[in-house]
């Protein structure tokens, strides 16, 4: 087990920051950890590379408490925290070969990681110089100088434009291929299916949804939104295939639910048809990971 935590509670004053957390994560995986802001990730993040204590519950890195042995964990571990700390001052290389020699590992793999991580054209520039991208990049080459078996990324792609992040998102891809295990914390959607294996989703300081994302894909659920011209009873709303619920949304609007990927606009218009109905509207989305995150959280988005 790369990752273990069982039954985690933190506190800021009498503010409950996390509540009984509780999750596995395998050697190998990449995790996504998703929530809204101001729901525990990075706080449990913190916990997990010891710089945070906690209340009660266990976390374990490899085995190891992060209580008991700190110095173990800290070598079994790269963190990316969410704000980068660089020294600006100095040069690429150099920050690398510095902060090789505090992990007091050899500088032999320096050129490797640096080619691995895409800063070759940057390597003799001075940090300053960077953009946040490649901070980013440099960010993530010094979190693997000492090759831990354990990435721990608190939200790697925050101020990161369109081609940067996709870039980022490739690059921590590639180091997953390496057999480490990731555990990436962010608020972003697209991030973790563009990523992850799996997705952890953490509310309030509570995790209320824990998906393989293969299998979410695999039982996506298809929403329509239909309008009429005339109101219908729910009832009559059964007659079409592969219905599973049915809503009034006011009016003469429904919203509903499939459970096939199927494209099922054309069965509903087929419906309306023979019940002497128009449609006013008829729409179509999937619920994929984006929903699921939006029913599972929304009663903290404006908070």
């Amino acid at each position: 087990m790369s990752i273990h935590v069982e039954g985690v509670s933190k506190y800021y004053g009498k503010q409950k920051a996390l509540n009984k957390v509780s999750f596995s994560i395998q050697k190998g995986e990449i995790v996504g950890f998703l929530g809204p802001n101001g729901a525990g990730k990075s706080t449990l993040m913190k916990i997990l590379t010891g710089y945070l204590p906690f209340i009660n519950g266990k976390a374990k890195i490899s085995d190891i408490s992060v209580t008991n042995d700190l110095h173990k964990i800290q070598q079994k571990i790269g963190y990316l925290p969410e704000h980068n700390p660089l020294y600006t001052e100095m040069f690429v290389r150099e920050y690398l070969k510095f902060n090789a020699k505090i992990h007091k590992v050899s500088e032999d793999n320096i050129e490797e990681i640096i080619k691995l991580t895409g800063l070759s054209p940057e390597a003799n520039k001075k940090i300053e110089q960077l953009s946040k991208g490649f901070r980013q990049r440099v960010g993530l080459a010094a979190s693997i100088l000492h090759d831990p078996e354990v990435l721990i990324l608190d939200e790697p792609t925050t101020g990161l434009d369109p081609n940067q992040l996709i870039e980022i998102r490739n690059l921590i891809k590639n180091i997953g291929k390496s057999g480490k295990t990731i555990f990436l914390s962010t608020h972003i959607m697209q991030e973790v299916e563009a990523v992850c294996d799996r997705v952890i989703i953490i509310n309030k300081g509570k995790i209320v949804a824990d998906k393989n994302l293969k299998d979410l894909r695999n039982n996506e659920e298809q929403v329509v939104f239909v309008e009429f011209d005339f109101r219908i009873e729910d009832v009559a709303l059964q007659k079409i295939p592969h219905l599973k619920s049915a809503k009034n949304m006011g009016g003469f609007a429904y919203e509903l639910v499939f459970d096939t990927q199927k494209d099922m606009r054309p069965a509903v218009f087929d419906f309306a048809h023979d019940s002497g109905l128009k449609t006013l509207q008829l729409n179509q989305k999937t619920k994929n990971l984006e929903s699921l995150f939006t029913e599972l959280t929304a009663s903290s988005s404006n908070s």
